[in-house]
């Protein structure tokens, strides 16, 4: 779909410009854009500026059941607070079950097969089912340069074998000034967070690795 796009001059051009103008440029290729969010501290400062831009897009929230109270009630303030056109997607197996089943969550050094399963359920299944019902097609992402050795092989601008072509307003911006983002605009953020798709740090969530 964005075959034709020269990404090594996009991205070269939107090296020096603001998140917002990152996300208008975004905008203005006039396809489907969603924003994502896993509400992981300080995750608001992205969405506050999508809502400041774009009040009606909508927000993509894949909650694998997994995560802390404190990360479950943040989520809720931010929607409420922000106002956010947003989509939930949820597996379609309950925690409980699939944890009777698969004896908890699996850890990749034990059984690697059992683990690309568990993360298929909890984010990926439902990451597609919300691609096919909103029809996306530019991706908003919160990932940042800075986060893991996979992400500091990409760029602002990138796509995936889904089709998506993968927008990332913040991704040369460092954890400080983000931190600063959230803090000027007294946005809530969470303190206890829990992704259990990534169970070693510096791990992959999938949704940027499975395409």
């Amino acid at each position: 779909m964005f075959q034709e796009f020269d990404l090594p001059r996009i991205n070269a051009e939107l090296r020096d410009k603001s998140p917002q103008d990152i996300i208008r440029w975004a905008l203005g290729l006039n396809r489907n854009v969603f924003a994502s969010t896993s509400f992981s501290p300080n995750s608001a400062g992205l969405l506050h500026m999508v809502k400041q831009i774009s009040p009606a897009m909508p927000v993509v929230w894949v909650d694998t059941g997994y995560n802390m109270p404190d990360a479950y009630r943040t989520a809720e303030k931010i929607i409420d607070e922000l106002e956010l056109n947003i989509h939930v997607y949820i597996p379609t197996m309950t925690s409980e079950r699939r944890n009777a089943l698969m004896g908890g969550i699996p850890h990749p050094d034990d059984d690697e097969a059992l683990h690309r399963e568990f993360t298929r359920q909890v984010k990926l299944e439902p990451f597609q089912r919300a691609l096919d019902e909103l029809k996306g097609e530019i991706w908003l992402t919160g990932i940042r340069q800075q986060e893991t050795e996979f992400r500091k092989s990409l760029d602002i601008v990138t796509t995936d074998d889904r089709g998506l072509l993968r927008v990332a307003p913040l991704f040369y911006w460092r954890e400080e000034q983000l931190e600063d983002y959230v803090q000027t605009h007294n946005l809530p953020s969470c303190r206890h967070y829990f992704d259990p798709t990534k169970v070693i740090d510096g791990r992959e969530c999938g949704l940027h690795t499975s395409a």
